[in-house]
């Protein structure tokens, strides 16, 4: 009978832990990939990844000698990220985990020894963009994006025309108001120049200085390309021109995101901070006696199953809100309880804040209320879309009671048009999920409400403007403006 021996059982138990720490937060993250809710692309960062590293195998073999990879540090810290994830009940930090592998592996598969050699560190960073990681920065800094896109835009702007008004996020130009909405925040085109830059500082391994360095010139880059999109945008609106329709608002993004990487693709070009070279190495470290690894492991792997066992206890849960009251009728219309899914009821029992459904005859009003709005409040899309809806954002309105706009087309066609305010406890309103955020993050505290108005597209344009300001009224919601932060 043949029997295992130590270093086989310490690399199996290795192997498990890996796994078991991996298994939940790789399937997230395919959920993100084919949930609609989600619109991530994140799989074209891990293809680059795998490309990268079939091209460092096939160079040709390791031409130094030696496993550089601390494994056991690395599993450590792996799992010290997926209990944190785990307890807090926050995917995408799980997910982080994930990014510590991919740097093990590297150094595992000695890729960063070959002739085509990759740095681990800059390959870790680089599998981040396979994460959701658009919706998290237009959640959490989409607001600041926004006001920072358009103090340039409007700088720019003034330097062409003479009657140019700035307003925060608002640009009056030749009379017309244009306005710096979340998806023109920039968050896009800003991790698109980001990632083309990590995948260089994976090739080329960089000094630490530079390629941080060059990152910050990334984001000083992508922020002008944004204001240089948007004053276009502007322009050709100024100008009666339909800058807004496909595919020449496309065109105008992909012209503007090439002349922000154009720089670093043509002049970019680092000394490696770690040249491959054979020659004589350091000695090696004696490893330490065969049952001590073997401990080790079998350590992890206990702790491992611990961590995937641990009871959530996320730290923004909401805690009690009282929600505004519905009213009971609308221009003539009784309300009509809908009762929530036994998904949202789930959530809303886990994380705390309340969600009420109520139907006015054409109209359908829903109001989250919450104290965390990074766990609860998000914009329409990402619930219509995970229902199968396809969703068209037509812009964002201020007169009365700024609202956000979009169209929503379900699978048999069916065609509805979606308005929703977000709405402090001291009264402030906001059409931008972002901004009620951000506030939140700087201490408005208080109460978030969402106040989400749904109405059939074919509605009377007259009949759905009397629905909506009724709704508001009763729900008193005015336009207060708010300090800027």
């Amino acid at each position: 009978m043949r029997y295992l021996s130590v270093d086989t059982l310490a690399w199996s138990a290795l192997a498990a832990t890996s796994l078991i720490l991996a298994a939940q937060p790789l399937q997230w993250l395919f959920q993100s990939w084919v949930s609609p809710a989600y619109g991530s692309y994140g799989y074209v960062y891990v293809v680059l990844i795998l490309g990268l590293g079939s091209a460092s195998l096939l160079s040709g073999k390791p031409v130094t000698t030696g496993v550089k990879a601390p494994v056991l540090l690395l599993l450590f810290l792996a799992a010290l990220i997926r209990l944190l994830g785990q307890v807090l009940a926050i995917n995408i930090l799980s997910a982080l985990a994930l990014a510590v592998d991919v740097f093990a592996l590297v150094g595992l598969l000695r890729l960063n020894q070959r002739p085509f050699a990759l740095s681990p560190f800059w390959m870790a960073a680089l599998f981040l963009f396979s994460l959701p990681t658009e919706m998290v920065l237009q959640r959490t800094m989409g607001f600041p994006l926004q006001m920072v896109s358009a103090d340039l835009s409007c700088k720019m702007l003034k330097h062409l025309f003479s009657e140019v008004i700035c307003d925060g996020v608002r640009i009056t130009l030749e009379q017309r108001d244009i306005l710096v909405d979340l998806p023109c925040s920039g968050a896009s085109g800003l991790l698109l120049s980001l990632a083309f830059v990590v995948a260089q500082n994976a090739v080329m391994r960089p000094r630490w200085h530079i390629g941080c360095l060059c990152l910050l010139a990334a984001i000083f880059s992508a922020t002008i390309g944004n204001s240089l999109r948007i004053s276009l945008l502007a322009v050709g609106l100024a100008n009666d021109l339909n800058v807004m329709s496909e595919p020449v608002h496309s065109v105008i993004g992909l012209l503007t995101l090439g002349l922000t990487v154009l720089p670093f693709a043509l002049f970019y070009r680092p000394h490696s901070a770690n040249p491959v070279c054979s020659g004589p190495q350091r000695p090696q470290k004696p490893a330490a006696p065969k049952w001590i690894r073997a401990s080790f492991c079998l350590t992890y792997l206990a702790g491992s199953l611990v961590i995937v066992s641990m009871k959530a206890d996320p730290v923004d849960v909401s805690t009690s809100v009282t929600p505004p009251i519905l009213p009971t009728q609308i221009q003539g219309f009784v309300a009509q309880d809908v009762p929530l899914t036994n998904m949202e009821a789930s959530y809303f029992q886990t994380y705390g804040g309340q969600a009420q459904k109520v139907q006015f005859g054409p109209m359908g009003l829903n109001v989250v209320s919450t104290r965390a709005p990074l766990r609860h409040l998000h914009a329409p899309e990402i619930c219509l879309r995970g229902l199968g809806y396809t969703v068209r954002f037509l812009g964002t309105r201020y007169e009365g009671v700024p609202s956000a706009y979009y169209q929503a087309t379900g699978p048999e066609g069916d065609q509805w048009l979606v308005a929703v305010s977000y709405v402090a406890q001291s009264g402030h309103v906001t059409p931008s999920v972002g901004e009620a955020i951000w506030r939140w993050m700087n201490g408005s505290g208080g109460t978030w409400s969402s106040v989400q108005r749904i109405t059939p597209w074919a509605l009377d344009a007259t009949q759905r403007r009397d629905l909506d300001a009724a709704a508001l009224a009763a729900l008193d919601i005015q336009n207060i403006k708010g300090t800027d932060l």
